[in-house]
């Protein structure tokens, strides 16, 4: 690549991650500071005024320029971040210790969890705070500001049915606009009050820590509003690389987040009154109504990613089997990652529309957030050092050394947000508890089902050696055998030779398995065996982040012995109905549960890409 093509697309990367990356901790300047000073916990004087926003800038460069950009950023799986691509590696670099293993994916699972929870949250406190500018165009507007939130969070999920490919163009553009926009906003009253920047010394946050160290430990939980979205950083990883998330972050997102931040620090040294709603107090009258309009948009493109953030991560999690099967539709023909899940959008809205419903201002999210969001900063501090000690093999002390000061920060800002756990905090722990619950139940419910057909399980080189023996009449064409298990006889093929006695020309029992990396590669996709007379074993590998497409893999084999034509292949699946049964290992309530779950599955033809025309149901009962 030529220097010129290949700095051209580090500058759209770096674009694209001041849109998608920074939408959620960019509009954190709608409601931080509101929240901190307007808690009534902190008496104003000029001295909490520095104080509050040295702690602030402070924050934002120990726990996303330090700890997410620095640190974070380089523990990436082959080039992919997010809790789940954190979670896989750990459990990698530990797999020689199962006991520890299986306690780190139980935290890794909460944790992806928790992700639910600060996914209903986030869009419903940043759209609400921007909507609520009109209260300060004109306090009688305030009975508006309910009703437009929820118009515009309908229109934000009626659209992604349609994809962000179009507009997705513009996320970037608007949002740099938005960034400039807080940046001269804050300058023009810092150039009033230059001295506020005096708050940049660490000395004036040491000293509030100091002098009020319980009034300190109360509003941790507002200052980690100024950090929303943090862990996107590392979520989008592998849609933009570790130097264009960098250079966004310290050209443009840093540097305009704390001109804003001590511009209303400015404005209240100025104007105490303008508390109420800081941000929009510094901007003149003339310029309110746009700033409400581009705050809206910002807060849009803000909901937008972590949106498509929940997509991704539930389909991670379908394919590392902790989630059943979900209807996936690709809304992009170019770019695989651009998926829609129905239920996954409408569940999200719903709860959005709740939130928004019971809360009704921004100040009462504000108690509701914090819990989950710090919980999974934690989460991934903990994950992080495993990695760098058995993945990276680094010595204990250094291991030690780089994760205790951000384990000791994150337990701190966990700690003060229990505080709000009866104010709001339980709901996101809430929707993170369910989301846990669904995904243990799912995952022991199929070990224990795998038991079951494994228990019941006749091996295959033997069966297929008996019915060689007097072998039913061979038909033409290509069989292929879904099975859960390798070695083992699929029910689909004992129903076939029951209930129709023929046997294809050739025949493909076949595997799906998962992995926990993000992507394998085509040249490792398949592995075949074969097994005599026209039948062939064969394993089909995916990356948490591959696409399955069983057809496409199967026509890898060309030239392999075994020639596989789509319009003489049939797909025989066997659809097992799960029932219940007293003493399989599971509460009774969980089991009922999982048979739902199993029975509300999406069908595995359209999740693995098989040709609806050319898929064969046979069903099966099976008690657990």
């Amino acid at each position: 690549m030529s220097a010129s093509s290949s700095k051209s697309s580090l500058t759209a990367l770096t674009l694209g991650a001041i849109g998608v990356v920074y939408g959620d901790i960019g509009t954190s300047v709608l409601y931080a500071i509101k929240e901190i000073f307007g808690s009534g916990h902190v008496p104003f004087t000029h001295a909490n005024v520095y104080g509050v926003l040295s702690i602030v800038f402070w924050t934002l460069t120990v726990i996303v320029s330090l700890k997410y950009v620095v640190l974070v950023l380089r523990a990436d799986n082959a080039g992919e971040g997010g809790l789940i691509a954190m979670l896989a590696l750990a459990s990698q670099a530990v797999k020689h210790k199962p006991e520890l293993r299986r306690v780190l994916l139980v935290i890794g699972i909460f944790g992806t969890s928790l992700f639910y929870g600060d996914g209903v949250i986030t869009p419903a406190i940043s759209v609400l705070s921007a909507v609520e500018g009109l209260e300060v165009i004109s306090p009688g507007l305030h009975r508006f500001v309910v009703p437009i939130t929820l118009m515009v969070l309908f229109a934000l999920f009626v659209v992604q049915k349609r994809g962000t490919s179009g507009i997705g163009k513009f996320f970037g553009p608007i949002t740099l606009v938005w960034f400039v926009s807080i940046a001269a906003l804050g300058v023009s009253h810092i150039v009033n009050h230059p001295e506020i920047l005096g708050a940049l010394s660490p000395h004036h946050a040491l000293r509030f820590m100091w002098e009020q160290p319980g009034t300190t430990f109360i509003i941790l939980g507002a200052v980690v509003l100024c950090v929303t979205g943090g862990e996107a950083l590392y979520a989008d990883l592998g849609h933009f690389g570790k130097k264009p998330i960098r250079l966004a972050w310290f050209s443009i997102v840093m540097p305009c987040l704390t001109l804003n931040y001590f511009g209303q620090g400015a404005l209240l040294l100025a104007d105490p009154a303008a508390v109420k709603n800081p941000f929009f107090n510094m901007a003149p009258d003339w310029a309110l109504v746009p700033l409400v309009g581009l705050a809206t948009m910002a807060t849009v493109i803000a909901s937008q990613a972590l949106i498509t953030g929940a997509f991704s991560v539930t389909k991670q999690a379908m394919q590392l089997g902790y989630l059943p099967r979900l209807q996936v539709r690709h809304t992009s023909v170019r770019d695989t990652g651009q998926i829609y899940l129905p239920l996954v959008n409408w569940g999200l809205f719903v709860a959005i529309v709740f939130a928004v419903v019971m809360f009704k201002s921004s100040t009462n999210l504000a108690a509701a957030y914090g819990i989950a969001v710090t919980l999974d900063m934690l989460i991934t501090t903990v994950l992080t050092f495993f990695v760098l000690r058995y993945g990276w093999k680094y010595p204990l002390w250094l291991c030690i050394a780089s994760t205790s000061v951000f384990f000791v920060v994150d337990l701190a800002f966990f700690s003060s947000n229990l505080l709000k756990l009866f104010a709001g905090g339980w709901f996101p722990l809430m929707i993170g508890g369910v989301v846990f619950t669904l995904m243990m139940t799912w995952k022991q419910g199929r070990r224990i089902l795998s038991r079951k057909q494994q228990a019941d399980a006749i091996d295959l080189s033997s069966f297929l050696e008996a019915v060689f023996t007097a072998p039913p009449l061979r038909v033409d064409g290509t069989a292929v055998f879904l099975t859960a298990e390798t070695g083992t006889v699929p029910n689909a093929l004992l129903h076939n030779l029951k209930h129709n006695k023929v046997l294809h020309e050739q025949n493909l029992f076949v595997t799906v398995r998962n992995h926990e990396v993000p992507w394998i590669g085509l040249d490792k996709r398949v592995a075949v065996e074969s097994l005599g007379r026209g039948c062939w074993e064969v394993v089909i590998h995916y990356g948490f982040k591959n696409d399955p497409d069983v057809p496409k893999a199967l026509s890898t084999m060309r030239g392999r012995g075994c020639d596989v034509e789509p319009m003489r292949t049939s797909y025989f699946l066997s659809r097992d109905v799960v029932v219940p049964r007293i003493g399989s290992g599971m509460a009774p309530w969980r089991e009922k549960l999982f048979a739902q779950m199993h029975h509300n599955a999406g069908a595995a033809a359209e999740f693995l890409n098989l040709p609806s025309n050319s898929v064969i149901e046979l069903g099966s009962k099976i008690e657990i």
